[in-house]
């Protein structure tokens, strides 16, 4: 209720009390939709503070106020070295003005979303200016018009039915659910009626209760359920809100936004920890392919010509195993492909305990952040803790604003572009000139960037799944092979003026892939 009539009907002379007599010094800005008014009389000095940045539109009256020495903007000039005389809320309206001495007129129209602050010059009908210009409505606002008169008689309520909405327009959200919550719908004409005066009479009552239903702190006129403090000063009661629901609020939500994002790539971290070191266990306990060739090139004698399958005896196991050769396939070849697959096996069983560990380390230095992010009471804490981990850019944005899909293989971040647009955005604003960049040649596809440490190998399973990803995202998805080009960013440039999407490419090396889904990769969920 704090844009509320109700409420700026005692704000108002709150205000008027306030800054009458004192003499305009600034108005400015230093953040987005925020207007800082500071007025004085000798030593005693006055500040506004309206917060227009929807939706969070606020009043507040700091005690003090340092201005920014850098990035603040000055707003009607006009006002500088005038005098407040009056303070007035328009009859039953969500606006109020400061009245001056040279006959101008400061209106603050408190209209949700569009929610503005307009000067008026001497009986002028239409503002000479607006602090947010984009409410082109607004230019032509004649402020006279704001006001209404509203006839509250038992006569005019029994002529509209006992619509509350339409008798008495300015109760807003809050007093219509206490009317509802007190059986109002289901009252006859007279027990409506009732219920009304009551509600007034609570509305004419100058207390002030800030409260909250646990996702949103709000002020009331009403008694409330969930009460936090109680206060009989407006203006009191609006800074206290301020601080609670903006300051305190916001700095609640940031927290909690950061806190879960760091949960949520801990939780990563572990079910990848997880998965492969069960992977490296059934690696360390399964037989390695080498044992199967030694058998093979232990009985080449018994492979006649045409015999495609042979039953022979493993002699490390003792057991009897099938081989099936493929058409016109030699058992030399076949043995030697499985020397191969045993070579790199050991291959991928040391990369496989190397990421696990470097895993094991990242999530432990997560970890650590999220103990730290937990211990911070306060915005500036909180501003201090991102600067502090500014590796952590990426992480700090809203997903749904991240311009790229994000996928982790064997201990390597890769990136995947979502449209031509993020394409550029990913490769403008979030790679690296050590990045490796990728695409699907000489068709339309995403942007993948495999994402790298300073020198950090790149396995080439790495490789070969990142080429997979740009070509499945790329009109070559339906080919059985793809051509993928591969090159560090910093070999990438964008040529201004050029298509979304559209870059050159310095100089680049070709890997030829099989296009291949996330889920086919990395399994569902992915």
């Amino acid at each position: 209720m704090h844009l509320n009539y109700h409420f700026l009907r005692y704000l108002c002379p709150a205000l008027k009390s306030e800054f009458t007599g004192k003499t305009i010094l600034a108005c400015f800005s230093q953040n987005k939709n925020e207007l800082i008014i500071e007025a004085a009389h000798g030593s005693e000095v006055s500040y506004l503070k309206a917060h227009l940045d929807p939706p969070q539109v606020f009043l507040s009256f700091p005690k003090d106020f340092k201005r920014a020495k850098h990035h603040s903007i000055n707003h009607f000039k006009e006002l500088i070295g005038d005098r407040i005389n009056d303070c007035q809320v328009l009859p039953f309206e969500r606006a109020f003005f400061f009245k001056f001495d040279s006959g101008k007129l400061l209106l603050f129209k408190l209209h949700g979303n569009r929610s503005n602050v307009l000067l008026y010059d001497v009986d002028a009908l239409a503002p000479i200016k607006l602090f947010r210009n984009e409410l082109i409505e607004d230019k032509s606002l004649d402020w006279t018009t704001l006001g209404k008169e509203l006839d509250v008689s038992f006569e005019e309520f029994k002529r509209l039915d006992g619509n509350a909405a339409k008798f008495l327009p300015t109760l807003g959200q809050i007093p219509r659910n206490w009317l509802k919550s007190k059986g109002y719908l289901e009252a006859d004409l007279d027990g409506k009626w009732e219920l009304m005066q009551e509600l007034i009479d609570s509305l004419e009552s100058p207390l002030f209760t800030i409260a909250t239903n646990g996702s949103e702190v709000y002020l009331s006129l009403l008694p409330d359920p969930n009460p936090i403090s109680s206060f009989s000063n407006p203006i009191q009661a609006a800074n206290e809100l301020f601080y609670l629901a903006f300051i305190k609020g916001n700095f609640e939500r940031e927290k909690s936004s950061l806190l879960k994002k760091y949960q949520d790539q801990l939780k990563r971290h572990q079910a990848y920890l997880e998965k492969s070191s069960q992977k490296l266990q059934e690696l360390q306990e399964s037989s390695p392919p080498s044992e199967l060739a030694d058998v093979i090139m232990a009985n080449l004698h018994q492979f006649l010509p045409g015999v495609t399958e042979l039953e022979l005896q493993n002699f490390y196991s003792g057991e009897t195993i099938k081989v099936q050769l493929k058409p016109n396939q030699k058992p030399q070849d076949l043995a030697a492909t499985l020397y191969r697959k045993s070579k790199n096996r050991k291959l991928e069983w040391d990369q496989l305990g190397k990421n696990i560990e470097s895993k094991r380390i990242q999530a432990g230095q997560i970890e650590a952040k999220i103990m730290l992010l937990e211990e911070v009471k306060d915005y500036k804490s909180l501003k201090s803790f991102i600067k502090s981990h500014g590796e952590d850019k990426v992480l700090q944005k809203e997903v749904e604003v991240l311009p790229f899909k994000i996928f982790e293989f064997e201990g390597h971040t890769i990136w995947v572009g979502k449209s031509a647009q993020s394409n550029d955005e990913m490769l403008r604003n979030f790679s690296k000139k050590d990045d490796l960049w990728l695409h699907a040649r000489m068709v339309a596809g995403s942007h993948v960037l495999i994402k790298k440490a300073i020198n950090q190998s790149l396995p080439a399973l790495v490789l070969e799944t990142a080429a997979q990803l740009a070509a499945y995202y790329s009109k070559n998805k339906t080919e059985s092979l793809a051509p993928v080009i591969y090159t560090p960013v910093k070999f990438v440039r964008k040529v201004k003026g050029s298509h979304p999407g559209s870059v050159v490419v310095e100089k680049e090396s070709v890997i030829l892939v099989k296009p291949t889904s996330p889920e086919e990769i990395f399994g569902k969920g992915s």
